[in-house]
């Protein structure tokens, strides 16, 4: 059996600073292993960079470019001018203000990206792969732990964090969606036994590649959630947005239904749809906001003596 290659973490792990430093030089080393093969290509690294961020959001400025990825605005500007001399990007003018450029892949720019797009997933794939499904789930469920953890912003701005979910908050999930639904619009224990059921399924068939559920919370409570589960191969579908009271008018459920679209893009499906009642009226207003399209209606009274209408809206990714 081959000697395992040796780990290059801190002799001190009660120092925090060393731990970091351990693990950025661990991880540096295993990130450079897969970027060697990203960049068997014309373009460098940044540039690539900067073409998926065209490729994956809507409506990017020259300026989000440069603060989003800590570039000098000059070494931007002059990766851009090359894009588009040879094609890959286009420009439009904001209609509600000229000054501003937004800035968006060409047919020839996605052609160019796909094949790096598919050569870095198939490598961290092939990464994954070498990994027991128990440890992928550590794996993966530390990394969203640390992103979420450190792209908090400061709490005088923003007195909440989102984070994953943990043992515990599944049975919160339930118990307040049971209680506020009742609450608020008179939904009854069939609708607490539709959203236990929701969450037994997500916790027993978790592919945490395609799949997560989001945490709000405030002072030390859970005040938020929202969950994404895969519905086909290319189909994810938004599921169980809750914001307690105490906590709406943060930006809460907007912060949300962001991060669930942001990581449905990531995951690479071509749709996210959800299924909602007409009358929750805030909600409705978060899913148009994210850009989400009504598609259909249907009266039922599964959980209430009134006459309810599901609707079902979709998002084209």
């Amino acid at each position: 059996m081959a000697t395992p290659a040796a780990v290059d973490l801190p002799s001190t792990p009660s120092d925090p600073i060393q731990t970091v430093r351990g693990f950025n030089r661990f991880y540096t080393r295993q990130i450079g292993v897969l970027q060697e093969h990203l960049l068997q290509s014309e373009l460098s690294l940044t540039e690539v960079r900067v073409l998926y961020e065209l490729a994956h959001r809507d409506k990017v400025t020259a300026k989000d470019l440069c603060s989003d990825l800590g570039l000098d605005r000059g070494y931007v500007s002059r990766i851009l001018q090359e894009f588009e001399s040879r094609g890959l990007i286009k420009t439009a003018v904001s209609p509600e203000d000229r000054r501003c450029v937004f800035l968006s892949l060409t047919a020839s720019g996605r052609k160019v990206l796909a094949p790096l797009e598919r050569r870095s997933s198939d490598e961290v794939g092939a990464m994954l792969a070498r990994l027991s499904p128990a440890a992928q789930k550590k794996m993966l469920a530390a990394m969203r732990e640390i992103e979420s953890v450190l792209t908090l912003p400061p709490s005088s701005a923003t007195p909440y964090q989102i984070r994953s979910h943990r043992p515990g908050d599944m049975g919160w999930l339930v118990q307040r969606h049971g209680e506020l639904y009742w609450r608020e619009y008179r939904y009854d224990e069939r609708f607490e036994a539709l959203v236990a059921e929701i969450v037994a399924k997500f916790i027993q068939n978790l592919d945490p590649a395609r799949e997560r559920c989001w945490i709000a919370e405030k002072a030390g409570e859970n005040v938020g959630s929202i969950v994404l589960v895969k519905k086909s191969k290319s189909v994810a579908k938004l599921r169980l947005l809750l914001v307690e009271p105490s906590a709406r008018g943060l930006g809460i459920g907007k912060r949300l239904v962001e991060e669930c679209v942001r990581f449905a893009r990531e995951a690479r499906y071509n749709k996210v749809v959800l299924w909602t009642q007409s009358e929750l009226h805030a909600a409705r207003h978060l899913y148009e906001q994210a850009g989400f399209k009504l598609v259909g209606k249907q009266c039922h009274d599964s959980w209430s003596r009134r006459d309810l209408v599901a609707e079902t809206w979709e998002l084209k990714l």
